[in-house]
């Protein structure tokens, strides 16, 4: 039993005929009453009254038309949405960002991309580093935004993104006048830093380190806003991307770099042979053109 033999089985039910049937599906009657014979005969049934003014379903082919209108609507409704998905109408691009780039970076992106694809769902997830990694290997995530010195084993990347690393402190803060930090300097003071997993964090703990020292941690957030008004208020300092001096321009801030400009690269991740669906193509190839 196939859709065809369903369709050819319907058509005759709905027109109470062979050849009124045939003549609606442009066949020749004879191969229409072979089909239907078929069908007949692999379901071990008789479907129809074959009357000698109207053909009319036995009490059998009333249930059986009942499962068949529904099987092609549905078979309908899947074709369409592959045509719509063939042209961009309707899809989903599931993607992870972690939260400094999903705020400062991406939204003008997505909006851009929103407007461009009007009918396609952007689902949006924020979380660190190692957690979209995991998440793009067990196919929660279709794209993520991972740090393209993370282990990338198993996935596909497009580098998208260098941004420089430096350090806000407060107005009021004895590193307020410096024109440049070091390391060394940094691990002197107290630090707000986020969750550990995420890629600012990892650059602490890796470069603490690498000098053999215990970062002073006094606070620990991904909050953006709350991190900065900790700072702000002189409780630590912390290390940011430039683009959030940049955007936010807050006048209780000071954006400090370091002694030996520090650079962080960025790329979209997606598994490596995996499938990726026209709308999350269609993302890639967006973010491609726009950060060429």
């Amino acid at each position: 039993m196939d859709l065809k033999q369903l369709r050819y089985f319907l058509a005759v039910v709905d027109a109470g005929g062979f050849t009124a049937a045939a003549a609606r599906l442009g066949i020749a009657q004879p191969a229409l009453s072979i089909a239907i014979r078929k069908l007949e005969r692999a379901l071990d049934l008789e479907l129809l009254h074959r009357g000698t003014r109207r053909v009319t379903p036995t009490s059998e082919g009333e249930v059986l038309a009942g499962h068949a209108r529904a099987l092609l609507e549905r078979a309908e409704a899947a074709e369409l949405q592959m045509r719509e998905l063939r042209g961009l109408l309707k899809g989903e691009v599931r993607i992870g960002l972690p939260s400094i780039l999903g705020s400062y970076f991406f939204p003008p992106l997505l909006m851009a991309f929103k407007h461009r694809h009007p009918g396609l769902r952007l689902s949006v997830q924020e979380a660190g580093t190692r957690s979209l990694l995991s998440m793009i290997r067990a196919g929660g995530l279709d794209l993520g935004v991972v740090t393209s010195d993370a282990e990338l084993d198993g996935l596909e990347t497009h580098p998208f993104l260098r941004e420089e690393v430096v350090v806000h402190v407060g107005r009021s803060h004895p590193l307020a006048e410096a024109e440049c930090i070091d390391f060394a300097i940094l691990f002197e003071h107290d630090l707000v830093v986020a969750r550990s997993g995420y890629f600012l964090r990892e650059f602490i703990d890796r470069h603490a380190a690498a000098l053999e020292v215990e970062p002073r941690i006094a606070f620990e957030t991904n909050l953006i806003p709350l991190a900065e008004t900790i700072v702000r208020q002189g409780f630590g300092i912390t290390c940011v991307l430039r683009m959030v001096s940049e955007q936010t321009r807050d006048p209780g801030l000071v954006a400090i770099p370091f002694a030996t400009p520090v650079h962080l690269d960025f790329s979209l991740a997606w598994q490596s042979g995996g499938y990726l669906s026209r709308a999350d193509r269609a993302f890639l190839d967006f973010v491609r053109e726009q950060t060429a």
